[in-house]
């Protein structure tokens, strides 16, 4: 056994701990304390290099309806200790291999009162903790109902937080950034409208949290597997600074029913004092089970443009007519509509989209608006919405398929559920079969509005199984998923590759909805980024959003070079062009980044990271080898200073830098920027200025010494 890992029994009665095990990480950084205290409470605690993250936090769970809780009363029965090293290959991601190296604890619990086991597993990595609980086959608990899980997690100061509200239904919120202590009253001002949201406490935030601490520690708490069960959010204690679990109710309050044997989602902690180090951790991944789909050769990362940016700035409509009042599907005539002019699904506008798609090399076209139904989707708690199969008369589905065969370009099916998810799941088969049908192999799905049945939330366990069924039903068709309005991801995507984007954050769209925060971009990958990639939609251009629609006056709070930079710095296999084809037009210079940039890697370097303020990151594209650079700055000017080391030794090449103008600003002048061609190695070194709200973007090229003449050397 290593000398690092190791287990420590022993009774402290007059302390009130009367068992105590110890666990360390790989490189003995991190170490765990278990302890059932006095009462037979289980608790943890946890330390980085001698330094404190969590303190002595209790365990268990609230049953509703039952004699005795899962609380207290235990003893331990037995410890079972294991050490686990393996290095597995995703099917795509920031790098070509992951390793899942951790020492295990599991405990098992036996409630003296009521005959009954509980096993707590503790998984430590090198990059954090992973621990869940385990209910074993057992004659006095099979079925039983969860009031609420009762996980702390003591924080062990006033920390700096970057967080959300907690919320049922929605994860589309700015950032706020404050101590824990100052939740409470920024809540109010925190908390944003949205078309479908529940908050439930002036204290209470959504994971995955990022916190730094005083100490310079950093601390991300969130969950993994996320399968048939509710989802985690955090409730503070201000008091005390302890966070306490909060699971999501169903419509009768009730939070999960379970069957034993079975196992909760792991609940995670990750901390460095390298905030970089936050941004590499695969331990969410390592905590999710290996891929169920044995051949995995039909998922492939897709770069994809699409007809939906001119549809959320105003400038075109979803809807085909405005005639109709209501509509109902099966009865409402559209041959008898008169079109409203505005229907941006139409056959020759979307052939214009494929060709674009084609001589710029986009994989794929999304289109939004193409099914009947859209004039009166939203807002009236309607079951029967889309039938996803029924095109408007103006968009001839086999037309556009072979038009775009013809091209080379793939078809993305957008299915919106209006949160009728009884109704999507009444048609998914056919669905799905329609797609195969015509040449779709991804779809995007939305869940927009209150969830039907009434009174459910989008995050209760109900609701997060239906989104389960729809991805493992997609895979039996082959069909990718990028899942939007839906449950954040929590590394699910190493078991079912097939979910290739989830949006469950505040996306691109709600720039032309009043704007974002200039350093959204720069906490979302410590945060949202955790759990899985997103399908953010970056490469928006054109910031006055009153130029494609004048009765909007939003605008973009970004720099175009900091859009640029997106394509690396919000990792996912699935990105979107997502601006109009016509202003691309406008940047051509600009424009050859994204089509140049990869999205899928063999290797990942995070140079420079600080929450709020700043993410650079390094990737070398699968097959080709090519490296590229993004790096994204916050609210402030900066000068961003790094290194090219990660380059290959004894090689030359030219690195085409897109970067902010220095008037540039991403409110008064965001598309000032400038592209420069140097020579750089492994040695050279980079100063970059980066404007508020910008960023960089840089391309690198193998070069001979006779490519590089004339050119300046870093």
């Amino acid at each position: 056994m290593s000398r690092l890992f190791f287990i420590i029994s022993f009774l402290m009665t007059c302390s009130g701990i009367v068992a105590a095990q110890e666990l360390k990480s790989p490189n003995g950084n991190l170490v765990l304390r278990f302890t059932l205290q006095n009462g037979g409470v289980p608790t943890y605690a946890l330390s980085y290099k001698g330094k404190s993250v969590v303190k002595p936090s209790k365990l268990g769970l609230e049953l509703k309806n039952d004699k005795k809780s899962l609380l207290n009363d235990f003893s331990v029965t037995d410890t079972k200790t294991s050490s686990f090293d393996e290095t597995w290959t995703p099917v795509w991601g920031e790098v070509k291999t992951i390793r899942n190296h951790y020492n295990e604890l599991a405990v098992t619990l036996n409630q003296k009162e009521t005959d009954r086991q509980m096993v707590l597993r503790f998984r430590l990595f090198n990059d954090g903790l992973g621990f869940r609980y385990e209910f074993p086959e057992q004659k006095n608990l099979t079925y039983f109902v969860i009031k609420e899980e009762k996980t702390q997690f003591a924080m062990a100061g006033d920390h700096k937080a970057f967080w959300i509200p907690g919320d049922y239904d929605t994860q589309e919120y700015d950032f706020t950034t404050s101590k824990l202590s100052e939740i409470r009253s920024l809540m109010p001002k925190a908390i944003t409208a949205n078309v479908s949201q529940t908050s439930f406490s002036p204290t209470g935030v959504q994971t995955s949290l990022i916190m730094k601490s005083t100490d310079g520690l950093y601390i991300n708490l969130h969950e993994a597997a996320l399968v048939n069960y509710p989802v985690m959010h955090l409730n503070l204690d201000d008091q005390n600074m302890v966070f306490e679990s909060w699971l999501t109710p169903d419509a009768l309050g009730d939070k999960g029913y379970m069957q034993a044997p079975r196992p909760t989602p792991w609940r995670t902690v990750i901390v460095s004092d390298d905030a970089r180090e936050i941004l590499a951790s695969k331990m969410t991944y390592n905590l999710n089970e290996p891929s169920k789909i044995e051949n995995t050769s039909w998922i492939t990362p897709t770069k994809y443009i699409g007809v939906w940016w001119e549809m959320i700035t105003g400038k075109s409509s979803w809807a085909y007519t405005d005639d109709f009042p209501s509509v109902q599907l099966g009865v409402t005539d559209y041959t008898k509509a008169k079109p409203n002019g505005k229907h941006a699904a139409n056959t020759a506008h979307v052939k214009k989209y494929i060709d674009f798609a084609a001589k710029h090399g986009f994989d794929a076209v999304l289109v939004e608006g193409w099914n009947v139904g859209w004039e009166d989707w939203f807002g009236h708690h309607k079951d029967y919405v889309f039938d996803f199969v029924t095109p408007y008369p103006d968009f001839d589905v086999k037309e556009i398929g072979k038009y775009a065969e013809s091209k080379g370009v793939k078809m993305m099916m957008h299915h919106e559920t209006s949160s009728s998810v009884r109704n999507y799941e009444r048609h998914l088969d056919t669905a799905y079969q329609f797609m195969k049908a015509n040449g779709y192999d991804a779809v995007k799905s939305g869940y927009v509005g209150d969830i039907l049945p009434r009174g459910e939330n989008h995050y209760s366990q109900w609701i997060v199984n239906h989104y389960q069924y729809a991805l493992e039903k997609a895979a039996d068709y082959k069909i990718m998923v990028n899942a939007h309005e839906a449950v954040r991801p929590t590394g699910l995507a190493r078991t079912w590759p097939n979910l290739i984007g989830n949006e469950s954050a505040r996306g691109t769209e709600y720039q032309a909805f009043g704007g974002s925060k200039p350093n959204h971009v720069t906490v979302i990958p410590f945060t949202r980024l955790i759990g899985g990639p997103m399908d953010y939609t970056p490469g928006i251009f054109e910031m006055d959003i009153s130029k494609l629609n004048p009765e909007n006056t939003s605008h973009v709070n970004s720099t175009l070079a900091n859009q640029l930079a997106l394509y690396l710095t919000m990792y996912s296999p699935l990105q979107m062009a997502a601006d109009l084809p016509e202003h691309y037009e406008r940047f051509p210079d600009a424009f050859q980044f994204i089509k140049d940039v990869a999205v899928d890697w063999d290797d990942s370097k995070y140079l420079e990271a600080e929450p709020g303020e700043y993410v650079t990151v390094a990737r070398k594209a699968k097959k080709t080898g090519q490296w590229f650079l993004g790096s994204v700055g916050g609210n402030n000017a900066r000068t961003s200073s790094i290194r090219f080391d990660f380059l290959d030794k004894g090689k030359t090449y030219i690195a085409t830098i897109y970067a902010d103008a220095k008037d540039a600003h991403y409110n008064t002048n965001p598309q000032a920027y400038t592209i420069r061609k140097v020579v750089v190695n492994n040695k050279s070194k980079l100063s970059q200025f980066v404007a508020p709200g910008g960023g960089y973007a840089i391309s690198f090229e193998e070069a001979s010494k006779a490519q590089t003449k004339g050119l300046k050397r870093l």
